[in-house]
Formats: structure tokens, sequence, C-alpha cells
């Protein structure tokens, strides 16, 4: 399989959403890929982490890129360009983060708003995307990035950030049409359990 594929193609194939877990050290990982995640997320400050996560699990992995040098976060294998932050630096701030990454990594930009979604595809037209709600938290952070989906266009890839989600709340993403949510590692195994039966 293509490395610079690897994350998308986890996420966009098999039956129904699939669930991304957030792990900071190899047992979380391994963990995680027990309980039925599909990826797992590592944050920034964690990539001294990455080569044992990597070792520990046969999972993608997508790395929350905050300026890392591209090599200390080499064993990922798709990075998130955290569209909110790099916009609040400028429209170059975002530019250099898109040419630092897109050579050597899938690209994943998370967005918050209708706005940031539009320029996002006006500038880079990304594969797939992270919808995210912000502040907000409950139902109304479901109801948020629900909102959002309409304006991905088709062929593309949206992910949720819902790391409180429900078993009802990845029902409801998952007939909207989500490919993928962003959930808490300790309930990955109960959200696969509550999946819906193949049909």
């Amino acid at each position: 399989m293509n490395s610079r594929r690897r994350f998308s193609q986890a996420i966009s194939e098999g039956d129904g959403i699939s669930l991304i877990a957030p792990v900071s050290t190899a047992a979380e990982a391994t963990r995680a890929e027990a309980d039925g995640a599909e990826a797992l997320l590592v944050y920034s400050g964690s990539e001294d982490e990455l080569k044992r996560i990597r070792e520990a699990a046969a999972l993608p992995i997508l790395f929350f890129w905050d300026g890392e040098k591209t090599e200390s976060v080499a064993e990922a294998d798709a990075c998130v360009i955290n569209v909110p932050e790099m916009q609040g630096g400028g429209g170059d701030l975002l530019d250099r983060a898109h040419l630092n990454l897109a050579a050597d990594f899938e690209l994943v930009f998370r967005i918050a708003d209708d706005d940031q979604l539009e320029e996002t595809l006006e500038r880079y037209d990304p594969e797939t995307f992270v919808l995210a709600a912000g502040e907000s938290n409950g139902e109304e952070a479901l109801e948020q990035v629900l909102d959002l989906l309409p304006d991905v266009p088709a062929g593309k890839l949206a992910i949720a950030e819902l790391p409180a989600a429900s078993p009802d709340d990845v029902g409801a993403l998952e007939r909207a049409g989500f490919d993928g949510v962003i959930v808490e590692p300790r309930s990955v195994a109960d959200l696969v359990g509550d999946a819906p039966p193949d049909v």
C-alpha cells in the first residue's frame, strides 16, 4: 500500500464509520488496536513516541502537526493542518505549512466553520477533512459538525472530531455520511460493540 495513501485508504475502506483513537504511548496504541480502532491520532508533543507507537500497532498514524520538523514525525502516515490556528498567523503561514508537509505526508485539514472550509477547498482542494466543533460540546458539538458536512464535496473524506461521542452520536454521524470519528481511546471498545450490524 502506498504509505502516502495509507491513512485515507484505512478510513474509506470497510463497512461503517472508522474510529480514530488519540494515543500518546505504545501501550495506548496496542490497546486501541485491540479494541477496534482503525487509525491512531498522535498530538504534537508526543513525536518522540511515534517510532514506538508505530512498532506497537499496525494502524495508520495521523499526526496533529504544530510546526515540528518533518523528520521528527517521519513515522506518521498523514498530518493534520489546523486551519483555525494557522489562519491566525495569516495566509502565508498556512501556505508554508502546506508546502512543508505536502511532499512527505498525506494532508488532512482541520476546519471549524464554513469560511475555513471554503477557503481550504479553493486553495488546496484536499481529499480529507477533520470537521471540528470548536468550543462546543455535547449535542451542540454534534450539530455543529453535522452542519458542516453538506459543504464537503462528494468524493472527499470527512472525519468528525467528537471525543465524547456516544453510540447514538456515532450512529448519527454514520447515517449522515461521515467516514470517521475521533473518539476517546477508552470509548473505542464500547463504540465498536454498539456498531450497527452489517446488512
